[in-house]
């Protein structure tokens, strides 16, 4: 199947963002879209909360908006956000017509609160499964388009540019473990995030940051990298991984409590458990080192039981595994990596500083997110910038490159998969020195240590791996400031006076300031 692979356009990644991208562009020639596992393993899929959309009688599209530039903590781009909260509507009206089922009441779409939000304007469904069910629909509705090929297990090892243009890719056949590279007269990347940088995260084994380290490689500009949302409630067991515990569990009215029992997190912010995410997960923090203990809890047992159980059924089923029963006991939750705000620079029609390079998604940085998402926006995000991206590569009408002359070569797995102690090492300083809490110091040792392992001789997906942590490391040390999810420690104020302004980060060139991000120089 691969063989045959001779694509107008190429998309890399499985996701929402990727996903729509494809539809997008199957309007205009053939889409190959590639992924490294399987075609429904992608953050999309872990996203219990919802999407956040303005259609419920009482909300708006300015109230949106203004939630939206709230949680960003001063930096987002406006152009941006006003894209994603006026034409947010249509796309999801557009994918429950493809089939997508959200839950309702009655004949009505039903809406819930989360955190910094002013209304009800999260959509849901099967209670706490969005992302399953929104790639459920968008794969449904690529198999039904003779345009687009859909090709599992072939991992991207690489960009390939000729001309200053980035003309196609280079990729592992998931059949015969081959490096083959095919040309396309634009590539999209929507590979998602890079969570699995730091040791704790809810984020899947799938989310290395790949496409970033490539698009970095490649010549694209990198902007806002120092920006991590770290979510507040994980599942903190030992013996569990680091699953997450939704927002909307603390929008329907979960209580944050310590050892003793006493909620907490009025004494640090006056909106409590609905507090933006980064005040939230900040509050936890100072309450475990005020008592001394490694987790907090989160308490839904003055809930319905039958509601909660309706409401968070995979949540309920999961706790349920390992002895939790979230209708009678406090939940253990500390807060753990959730998202990169930073990425690949990119325009409101989802291209980057690299021609016949597009992005969307949580790979891209659009600045719609500012310094701290707001809670449901990213599935959002993907809908609509996938569906620009996608429209943009067609209007720009880019010449379909001369064939690969380059011959398929056999490829050893072992030369792209991540070295495992490499990755322990960066994963465990980042978190110790990158981490919820940020100070110079830690940071400097952070940048020094990851650009020695990754001036190791350990193979290119390691080494890219290495570097991208050194990058956000580099963006967090900085800013001298806190914003957002960037908290020093050293620097605990915000500066507007100073600090809005965005990092900026290409390869070959020192760090550099941005005051928008909206159009790519």
């Amino acid at each position: 199947m691969t063989q045959t692979l001779s694509p107008d356009y190429i998309v890399l990644g499985s996701g929402v963002a990727g996903l729509r991208a494809a539809l997008e562009l199957a309007q205009g020639g053939r889409v190959a879209v590639l992924t490294k596992d399987r075609l429904d393993e992608s953050n999309t899929e872990y996203a219990q909360g919802g999407v956040a959309v303005a259609l419920s009688d009482d909300d708006e599209i300015s109230l949106h908006f203004e939630d939206t530039l709230n949680a960003g903590a001063g930096l987002c781009d406006e152009q941006a956000v006003r894209v994603l909260v006026a034409e947010g509507p249509r796309y999801i009206t557009e994918l429950i017509a493809w089939g997508a089922q959200f839950d309702r009441e009655g004949d009505a779409l039903a809406f819930t609160q989360e955190a910094a939000h002013s209304r009800r304007r999260i959509l849901h469904a099967h209670g706490d499964s969005t992302g399953r069910e929104i790639v459920r629909a968008l794969i449904a509705a690529a198999k039904r388009n003779a345009n687009i090929q859909l090709v599992a297990h072939a991992a991207t090892i690489g960009l390939v540019v000729e001309n200053g243009r980035c003309c196609g890719v280079q990729f592992i056949d998931p059949n015969e473990s081959l490096r083959r590279e095919s040309r396309a007269r634009a590539v999209v990347l929507a590979t998602g995030g890079a969570g699995q940088l730091f040791a704790q995260t809810t984020n899947p084994s799938v989310a290395t940051g790949d496409g970033m380290a490539m698009a970095y490689a490649a010549g694209a500009m990198m902007c806002d990298l120092e920006f991590v949302q770290f979510h507040p409630t994980a599942l903190a067991l030992p013996e569990a991984p680091r699953f997450l515990l939704s927002e909307a569990l603390r929008g329907e009215g979960a209580i944050l409590r310590n050892h003793d029992g006493q909620a907490f997190a009025k004494n640090y912010d006056e909106r409590g458990e609905l507090a933006p995410r980064d005040i939230v997960a900040r509050a936890i923090v100072a309450e475990m080192e005020r008592t001394g203990t490694r987790w907090m809890y989160l308490d839904l047992t003055h809930l319905d039981a039958a509601f909660l159980r309706e409401r968070f059924p995979k949540i309920y089923d999961t706790c349920l595994r390992y002895g939790l029963d979230l209708t009678k006991d406090q939940l253990p939750v500390s807060p753990a990596v959730h998202y990169v705000m930073g990425g690949v620079r990119s325009d409101t029609h989802g291209r980057s500083t690299l021609p016949g390079l597009y992005v969307a998604g949580e790979v891209a940085c659009t600045g719609v997110h500012g310094a701290n998402r707001l809670a449901s926006n990213s599935l959002l995000e993907g809908l609509v910038f996938g569906a620009r991206a996608g429209a943009a590569a067609l209007a720009d009408a880019l010449p379909l490159p001369s064939p690969a002359e380059a011959e398929a070569v056999e490829f050893d797995l072992a030369d792209w998969r991540l070295d495992q102690r490499t990755k322990a090492r960066v994963q465990e300083l980042m978190w110790r020195n990158v981490g919820l809490i940020r100070r110079a110091e830690d940071l400097r040792r952070a940048v020094a240590e990851c650009a020695r392992l990754a001036a190791e001789n350990v193979n290119e997906r390691t080494r890219n791996f290495a570097l991208l942590a050194k990058l956000m490391a580099e963006a967090a040390l900085w800013r001298s400031e806190s914003r957002g999810g960037h908290y020093r420690e050293d620097f605990p104020q915000r500066d507007d006076a100073h600090w809005r302004i965005h990092s900026a980060q290409q390869l070959g060139q020192p760090i550099q300031a941005l005051t928008q991000l909206s159009e790519p120089a």
